[in-house]
């Protein structure tokens, strides 16, 4: 038998995902510059200023070598800065600089807008559903597992 084209949801997902990360992307360029990525890097550290690189790349389940680049590119363009660990001379933490604040209130509404224009057409209910089922996808489908 054969899966009806509404039921094919690998593709369906892998399909969204690239057209929504296109448009996130081009609006985003048009708007300074911020990738996605970067986007999701300043969200964390609005949550808490001073944060470890590692929990970072956990938040945003990146490799701890990806996180690097993205930080380095984020430093260069002045929106976050790496300051010495208080406590662990060989840790470093982040910390948004104004510019970086400034672009995560930016970013922050951008995603406002995404989110309402992703929802459009859809009841709360269906949207909870929605939600439900691909926060799921992460326990079914932990970081690092390749089964």
């Amino acid at each position: 038998m054969t899966t009806p084209p509404d039921r094919r949801l690998v593709f369906l997902l892998n399909v969204a995902h690239r057209r929504v990360q296109r448009y996130v992307e081009a609006k985003m360029a048009a708007k300074g510059g911020l990738t996605a990525a970067q986007s999701g890097a300043l969200f964390v550290l609005g949550q808490g200023d001073g944060t470890l690189i590692g929990e970072a790349a956990e938040a945003l389940d990146l490799a701890p070598s990806a996180m690097t680049g993205l930080i380095d590119r984020m430093a260069r363009a002045e929106l976050v800065e790496r300051r010495p660990d208080p406590k662990d001379g060989r840790a470093l933490r982040l910390y948004l600089t104004d510019k970086g604040r400034e672009a995560r209130e930016d970013a922050k509404a951008g995603v406002e807008g995404l989110n309402a224009h992703l929802t459009e057409g859809f009841t709360d209910d269906e949207i909870a559903v929605v939600s439900r089922w691909l926060s799921s996808l992460q326990s079914k489908f932990p970081k690092g597992d390749p089964a």
